[in-house]
């Protein structure tokens, strides 16, 4: 793998010791609208900051992994006119030699951050085993990731679009630790509680830091850790307007495969909401950053 360029704070924080979160710029190029992306971008490095913490966004800008954003680089990831790839880790070798401007998604910042010595990661939601991949082997590059690489995840589940119950039991066989941040229901993006429990529970910053510890030092393996987190409860998604944006997106992307799957039903339910989806998103990636913030400083008690 290319080495990282990591920036001077970043690098600086993690020579001292400091907690530092790896953020994706996924959400930012693809997942916002423009203009909200860049405000976004913001709040999520101050609500790091407020924590306690440094913020490394990671991207790929001609074709060199960057940990950690300046102000202009964050300004160029965010416009569109710029046209950035969406990178899985399968996608960096052919980045890095072609120069490519790219956005990371969960696999491929988890995998970047490891590489740059960045232990905690937060996004909105992981990746997952897809509706029907029994027959599509339709699965996402993020669990195998999380399964080989030893970070720490913060999200807020998967979304419901996905398998969730496949999911989970995916994770299981890869022996990944799921815990859930004061919950005993693993939640599903937009809602606070999916039909499925979740192996662990944890109520505090401290707790989740402690099994990170042991998992790391004591278990095994290379596996990271997913700490579960409901979106706040006064940004959950109405029930009876999430079944129906949900059962209307999957009626609509009958004949859509592959990666182009989720991006399409996120955008129904971004225009089918009114904008209810697209605070719900905002809202559930600051409080991952926040609660991710709290983690990795525990952790460099």
């Amino acid at each position: 793998m290319s080495t990282p360029s990591i920036s001077e704070e970043v690098r600086t924080a993690l020579a001292g010791n400091r907690p530092v979160v790896a953020l994706e710029s996924t959400i930012l190029s693809h997942g916002l609208p423009p203009g909200r992306n860049r405000e976004v971008a913001t709040r999520i490095e101050d609500v790091v900051r407020a924590a306690g913490a440094v913020p490394a966004t990671i991207a790929v800008l001609g074709g060199v992994p960057k940990v950690g954003l300046t102000a202009s680089e964050l300004d160029y990831v965010c416009d569109p006119a710029n046209s950035l790839v969406k990178l899985s880790r399968r996608d960096l070798g052919a980045a890095f030699a072609l120069r490519v401007d790219g956005a990371t998604t969960v696999a491929s910042t988890a995998a970047l951050a490891h590489a740059a010595g960045v232990g905690v990661f937060a996004t909105g939601g992981l990746g997952g085993v897809h509706r029907g991949a029994r027959e599509t082997w339709d699965v996402s590059a993020d669990l195998d990731v999380l399964a080989t690489t030893p970070v720490l995840v913060v999200c807020s589940g998967v979304k419901s679009i996905l398998d969730i119950g496949a999911t989970l039991e995916l994770l299981e066989t890869r022996s990944v630790p799921v815990l859930g941040f004061g919950t005993d229901s693993f939640p599903a993006f937009y809602r606070r509680e999916s039909a499925f429990g979740v192996p662990w529970r944890v109520d505090t910053a401290s707790d989740a830091a402690a099994v990170v510890a042991a998992h790391r030092s004591s278990v095994p393996g290379s596996a990271g850790v997913l700490l579960a987190n409901p979106i706040p409860a006064e940004f959950e998604m109405d029930l009876d307007l999430h079944d129906r944006l949900l059962a209307e997106g999957l009626e609509r992307t009958r004949d859509v495969h592959g990666k182009d799957v989720t991006p399409a039903l996120l955008e129904h339910f971004h225009t089918a909401s009114g904008g209810v989806s697209l605070d719900a998103n905002e809202a559930l990636v600051l409080s991952n950053a926040s609660l991710a913030a709290r983690v990795a400083v525990e952790l460099c008690r």
